[in-house]
């Protein structure tokens, strides 16, 4: 009879999966429970957002960095979530990298 010694080659758990922001093998069970904390992006009114949604400012916007203003109920669409729950990239007319804050928009 041969022997692992002290090497588990069992396969309890479900595999590994190719972890891109790390660089890494990881246990699928770990990379599950990580998305399920995962952080969820909402509105002012705690309505979840996804990428791709469309939103509308609950009040006009000055563009900083700009003379321009977004004015309330102007309809942006297809945002794209970023890192930092509290900001989304917007698409917009002619304000090329539009970031909104959370607490100033709402899901359309």
């Amino acid at each position: 009879m041969a022997h692992n010694h002290g090497i588990d080659m069992t396969d309890d758990n479900d595999g590994y999966v190719y972890d891109e922001p790390t660089g890494e093998w990881r246990p699928a069970s770990e990379v599950a429970a990580a998305a399920d904390t995962a952080i969820v992006v909402v509105d002012f009114a705690d309505t979840p957002l996804i990428d791709g949604d469309q939103v509308v400012p609950i009040k006009d916007l000055k563009v900083k960095g700009s003379d321009q203003t977004i004015k309330q109920g102007t309809v942006i669409k297809s945002i794209r979530l970023t890192d930092n729950p509290e900001e989304i990239d917007c698409f917009y007319d002619a304000i090329k990298g539009l970031v909104l804050r959370t607490e100033c928009i709402r899901k359309r």
